[in-house]
């Protein structure tokens, strides 16, 4: 019997992987699911999302899932709050290596190789998904037409601070002009 939606696995334990031949895998999920990932990437909605691919091994000690995510969602525009419509398509991999030491302290090093990660007991298909949605996403969604015009206050009687009196090298241009004007003083 094939695989539907609701049976494929979406949790792959690494021990029970294959250590010659690649697990492929057919993430699709349902409207329950991509309504929770909108939640938890605050999302107005995700109208679809397919993420395919394999995790295949690529050394002795090695696991690398390559595959692609292809999702549509709904943001919010960052000015209206209207929906906006975006199209992801992205080639997502990550590499997992067991016995690699997990970063100490306050502050580490990022390696040259940032898809680099220690292998994890359960490599989980909504953990991979969510990471590469979150990146993949526009930073600041702008519906058309939308702008961000300038809000001034100031109390009664107070000339109100705009943005270009906090510009202080602006009035830099005209004071040069007003000293080539004058010229040198004749002694």
């Amino acid at each position: 019997m094939p695989d539907t939606p609701a049976t494929r696995p979406t949790r792959f334990r690494t021990g029970g992987l294959s250590p010659r031949k690649p697990t492929h895998f057919s993430y699709v999920p349902d409207a329950e699911a991509r309504a929770g990932l909108a939640r938890t990437l605050d999302l107005l909605g995700i109208r679809s999302l397919t993420f395919t691919g394999n995790i295949a091994p690529s050394g002795r000690d090695e696991m690398t899932l390559t595959g692609t995510l292809t999702a549509t969602v709904d943001q919010a525009c960052v000015v209206t709050l209207a929906p906006v419509p975006a199209r992801i398509s992205e080639e997502v991999r990550r590499r997992y290596v067991a016995g690699l030491p997990t970063p100490e302290g306050d502050e580490a090093e990022m390696p040259g190789d940032d898809t680099t990660e220690p292998m994890p007991e359960v490599i989980d298909l909504d953990e991979v998904v969510t990471e590469a949605m979150a990146l993949a996403l526009p930073l600041y969604p702008r519906a058309p037409g939308a702008t961000l015009g300038q809000i001034v206050h100031a109390e009664p009687g107070v000339a109100p601070l705009t943005d270009d009196d906090l510009k202080p090298f602006a009035g830099l241009a005209g004071l040069a002009e007003k000293l080539a004007d004058k010229g040198p003083k004749d002694a």
